[in-house]
């Protein structure tokens, strides 16, 4: 676990009970500045917070203890399941996001993020089909971390899933509806969640339609998935 600097959030209260944490949900600021978004996650008018933010610099401030609810997934659902905040762990990174110039990650934060999540999946059992992103999980309303973020570098090592695309082209739109809500996706806005499986998934051409390159990797992450639960039984 890297070094941490307290930089305690009021905008924080008790999970609540018959919660387990199973969820890693990663953020960017979209602040203009570090300060700035300090300033916000520690405003208790702001009532926003998360339990960590990494810097660009690689330092890991911690603002709310593992044991509390942070305050940072806002309306949002995952396989079926409200309440996100009460059942996850909230990563923030510094970046300017979509609004201010977004950017890529710097190579001390994404280390230092790989380190904090492997502290985290060691203490609670948050399956890898569960590190998500902000936009997974309300995909009518965010962006972030957006399609600049290192999915696959966090895959290879352990922190999530990445896909492969699949041999077999499903071009049924109800059975791809019915994958992608399986994997977790709220999917009544339909262009929202496509786009944000993009934006997770197949960054390179995150438009919000349909297309075989998209349809192949939603196959190949419902193959992952199994898979992974099949070598976790």
């Amino acid at each position: 676990m890297p070094e941490i600097v307290l930089s305690p959030s009021p905008n924080c209260n008790d999970r609540g009970p018959g919660f387990t944490v199973d969820m890693l949900v990663l953020h960017y600021t979209g602040m203009e500045t570090k300060e700035a978004a300090l300033q916000r996650l520690c405003d208790p008018k702001a009532e926003v917070s998360a339990h960590y933010l990494i810097d660009e610099e690689g330092n890991v401030h911690r603002l709310v203890e593992e044991k509390l609810r942070a305050w940072h997934a806002g309306v949002s659902s995952w396989r079926g399941k409200t309440d996100i905040n009460a059942r996850s762990i909230g990563i923030e990174l510094v970046n300017p996001g979509h609004e201010w110039g977004y950017r890529e990650f710097t190579e001390p934060q994404i280390r230092e993020l790989e380190a904090v999540c492997f502290g985290v999946l060691t203490r609670h059992p948050i399956p890898a089909r569960n590190v998500v992103g902000h936009s997974d999980v309300a995909p009518t309303r965010k962006t972030d971390p957006g399609e600049l973020f290192p999915w696959p570098r966090l895959a290879s090592k352990g922190i999530g899933l990445w896909p492969r695309e699949s041999d077999h082209l499903e071009q049924d739109d109800v059975a791809l509806k019915k994958a992608l809500g399986d994997i977790g996706y709220d999917t009544r806005d339909w262009p929202a969640a496509v786009k944000a499986f993009q934006r997770h998934f197949r960054p390179s051409r995150v438009t919000g339609r349909m297309d075989p390159e998209t349809a192949r990797r939603i196959v190949g992450l419902t193959e992952a998935i199994r898979h992974d639960e099949a070598g976790s039984a």
